[in-house]
């Protein structure tokens, strides 16, 4: 018997913009699979997002925008989500739908903040905001590598994106006689550029293309995308899944862009900037969702002003889904647009853009509020959209009165947010959820190194991690340099081979070494420090702590204070 209620399959890809796919008018790049989708789909062609990763998925998974759920920064302790929000994977699991997500979470890697903690009964991913990056497993490089299955390691074979699909499709085939939500959010084509030479010989030679691999990665996923569809065909399955495509910002390898921000090599759909940048450039991307027993497709496009923010709770209308508790969305339902019901939302339509990648909260002016008609840029530089979609002239004197209106609409936004932007969220350590717990250099508060090469080359970071202590108790630290899996002294280097390896390496990379002499620790009142050898792995403490929520420290020390740097990895386990 069918199920009453639509299965739901999200794909969201990460830094591919609104001008990489050929329906979008790209004149280059090879996207059959979604360009056929495009047709047989509803177009939302005024859809935006945030300008990177980690504010757009926090928006989506929870209908509120980054300044609110505490999501708003890609590290620094800065891409949590916050705990008290409802998301979306638990929404649909309140409503017993089967839950899977597939790829990139970057919403946070310990408790109570990974995606098996918020609600997704299934989760097979890498950590961290991409692969190979420092709370992944060491040495994963997009091809034959170990990824998390509910937080367990176990290696793969073949293609990051290959691997999402494949297990999006196990899941699918596994769930096929219930609803089930499936959030399919791969890490491709974020940089670096990797894929098999097949799909980047398409592209090569040509000097209008800065980045082949970046438009072979979609191509790539281009193809999945199509075995997905035929999947959803051949279990018979089609007919009433909601089927949603979608990217995570502006591009990051379409085109060149001069110091205004203004393409001058490949491809950007006539806008204006790209991933980060508070033009349309970086925040307008594709939507496209089908819907065939609902109604919902027919090629047709509507040009409302649309936002991430809306496609939780346009979701939950269209599947007849309860909530597990109330929540006030900052988005609305898209619903009646959707069916053709109306053909404009309610309202005069204002969305405030805003990020900081820092771990000091973001500068107040600079954002973008965006309108259907306008967008204002740092509470200065005004555009009318519809008559110059290419945002060239700044018409802010001739508009003084939108100006005014825009600013006095982000104030009373600033006034109601603000408050709290200067809490964290605390890593949670002593819970029977995540014991023992493994903390990294990307979520610390102050400098990050957030990827593996970092590591390798000894960037140096802040120490300082925000954590709530579940439980009192005992607790056993072991600072590290080097993630245990590699079983590797604090004082030596990995292999050249093994340095070289690393996806975010340089040709000329070397293994820079640290010669700590001793190690701190610092909880609530408490600090402790130890001398180091050499040949050990780990600096490790014994602390009795109370329970509550605190900064904690950890560092090593060498004999002058420049050599001061903090621990990279710190094992955390509550003793019995």
């Amino acid at each position: 018997m069918p199920n009453p209620q639509p299965n739901v399959i999200l794909v969201i890809t990460d830094d591919q913009g609104y001008a990489d796919l050929g329906c979008t008018g790209n004149p280059w790049i090879q996207t059959p699979n979604i360009d056929a989708f495009h047709e047989e789909a509803l177009r939302l062609t005024d859809f935006h997002v945030s300008p990177l990763c980690t504010p757009t998925r926090g928006a989506l998974m929870t209908g509120h925008r980054p300044l609110r759920n505490g999501a708003w920064a890609t590290c620094w302790g800065r891409s949590l989500l916050r705990e008290e929000e409802v998301t979306m994977a638990e929404v649909f699991a309140h409503n017993e739908y089967r839950t899977g997500m597939f790829g990139k979470w970057h919403l946070g890697d310990n408790y109570p903040y990974r995606p098996f903690d918020r609600g997704f009964q299934t989760v097979v991913a890498h950590k961290g905001g991409g692969v190979g990056q420092t709370p992944d497993f060491w040495g994963n490089n997009y091809f034959d590598d170990t990824y998390f299955h509910n937080g367990a390691p176990r290696p793969h074979e073949g293609y990051c994106t290959d691997i999402w699909f494949e297990q999006t499709l196990a899941f699918i085939e596994a769930n096929a006689d219930q609803p089930f939500f499936a959030y399919l959010a791969t890490n491709a084509p974020h940089s670096p550029y990797l894929v098999a030479e097949r799909y980047q010989q398409l592209y090569a030679g040509n000097p209008d293309i800065p980045e082949p691999a970046f438009y072979g990665m979609i191509t790539n996923i281009d193809e999945n995308f199509g075995r997905l569809r035929r999947k959803l065909v051949e279990l018979d399955l089609e007919e009433n899944t909601i089927l949603v495509f979608m990217t995570d910002n502006g591009s990051s390898g379409s085109a060149v862009l001069d110091e205004n921000h203004f393409p001058v090599r490949g491809y950007n759909a006539g806008m204006r900037g790209m991933k980060g940048s508070y033009y349309d450039g970086g925040h307008r991307v594709p939507f496209f969702l089908r819907w065939p027993q609902g109604g919902i497709g027919g090629g047709r496009d509507l040009g409302e002003l649309t936002l991430h923010l809306d496609v939780l709770p346009t979701l939950v209308e269209m599947c007849s889904l309860e909530l597990p508790r109330p929540v006030a969305f900052d988005g609305q339902s898209l619903g009646p647009l959707l069916r053709g019901e109306t053909e404009t939302l309610p309202g005069d339509r204002l969305e405030f853009v805003q990020y900081r990648q820092a771990t000091e909260v973001p500068e107040k002016w600079t954002n973008a509020v965006v309108t259907r008609r306008w967008r204002l840029i740092h509470g200065q530089e005004l555009y009318d959209i519809q008559a110059d979609p290419g945002q060239t002239t700044d018409v802010a004197d001739q508009y003084p009165e939108v100006v005014a209106r825009l600013r006095e609409a982000h104030e009373q936004w600033w006034e109601e947010v603000s408050p709290q932007l200067e809490e964290y969220c605390p890593i949670t350590i002593g819970s029977e959820a995540e014991n023992p717990t493994r903390l990294d250099a990307m979520d610390v508060m102050g400098d990050v190194a957030w990827h593996q090469t970092s590591i390798v080359q000894a960037q140096k970071s802040t120490g300082k991690w925000y954590v709530r202590v579940e439980r009192p108790g005992t607790y056993r630290f072991g600072l590290r340099r080097w993630p245990a899996e590699i079983d590797l002294p604090l004082a030596e280097c990995v292999s050249e081979e093994d340095a070289r390896s690393h996806i975010y390496a340089p040709p000329d990379i070397q293994c820079q070494a640290i010669h700590p002499t001793s190690a701190r620790l610092k909880l609530f009142d408490q600090e402790q420090t130890q001398s180091v050898s050499p040949g050990d792995q780990e600096a490790t403490f014994l602390m009795d702590s109370p329970a509550g929520v605190t900064q904690m420290e950890a560092w090593f020390m060498g004999d002058t204070p420049e050599e001061q740097q903090g621990a990279y990895y710190v094992y955390v386990e509550r003793l019995p």
